[in-house]
């Protein structure tokens, strides 16, 4: 009898221990994949679609792109519905990490923003953003906002703020609550002005008459950053993409796009 129990519980060991090993197996499979919220730039201007394909090929871990404004992307964050974040707006990724929502925040690349207008309206190409903002409310000029707390659209207002100038001010301040390609292409519909990041601007194609009418302010520099959503389910997998993100290659890949195109990249690598 002492001989069958003992085989009756090492039958029953074994069992647990196959149990464990399939369900393990079955977990791995299922999180070689990682959902990534992300600001509507990385995602329209097609870097997204340049440099994830090399990450899986390498890893085997597909990535699904939630592309949104970057204030979207960190409510998605913070409610557990992303593995890692990718955005532009670093006093929200600080406050990210400072509540607890993420134990870092990891520079990756940046780019710049442009204000854009028609190339027959009234403000000639300079590089002062505040004359540039300044003479767009002063002249009661349309100005069509992102108005969607994106990134591009809380540097906006940080932009009036400076001047000390509430934009609702101007009969013609418009708010688009959409991306940035929409807001580019209700901007040329209305021969206004808006901002705009610089990848979106050169990658979107139904620009009308509108031309880039400032650039290269210090203030209109634009860094990207990266997060692990403290609460992913896969946090070796949303780990190994930032590593790999911030590596040699993905680098190197962020430094290559645009070029061919557009004779420039389109981000510069910062990791």
């Amino acid at each position: 009898m002492k001989k069958i129990a003992m085989s009756l519980t090492v039958l029953f060991i074994l069992s647990i221990t196959l149990v464990a090993f399939v369900g393990c197996s079955n977990s791995n499979n299922e999180e070689k994949t990682i959902i990534l919220a992300t600001t509507t730039s990385t995602y329209d201007s097609g870097l997204l679609d340049f440099i994830l394909p090399a990450f899986t090929e390498e890893t085997g871990i597909e990535v699904q792109v939630i592309s949104v404004g970057t204030g979207a992307a960190i409510q998605l964050g913070r409610d557990g519905e992303a593995d890692v974040l990718l955005v532009h707006d670093r006093v929200q990724e600080d406050t990210f990490v400072a509540d607890g929502f993420a134990e870092a925040r990891f520079d990756v690349m940046y780019n710049d923003f442009v204000v854009v207008g028609s190339s027959s309206g009234a403000i000639n190409h300079n590089t002062n953003v505040g004359n540039t903002f300044t003479s767009i409310f002063d002249n009661e000029l349309t100005f069509v906002s992102r108005g969607d707390n994106s990134g591009t659209h809380s540097r906006e207002l940080l932009l009036w703020s400076n001047l000390n100038l509430n934009p609702e001010d101007n009969p013609n301040y418009l708010e688009a609550g959409q991306g940035m390609g929409a807001t580019i292409g209700m901007t040329a519909e209305m021969e206004g002005y808006t901002l705009s990041d610089r990848a979106t601007w050169l990658s979107y194609a139904s620009k009308g008459d509108l031309v880039i009418v400032c650039e290269h302010d210090p203030t209109l520099l634009n860094p990207y950053g990266v997060m692990v959503v403290s609460s992913t389910l896969r946090p070796n997998n949303a780990k190994q993409y930032v590593d790999w993100l911030r590596g040699s290659k993905a680098q190197g890949l962020i430094a290559e796009f645009g070029v061919a195109e557009f004779g420039e990249p389109l981000f510069f690598p910062d990791a």
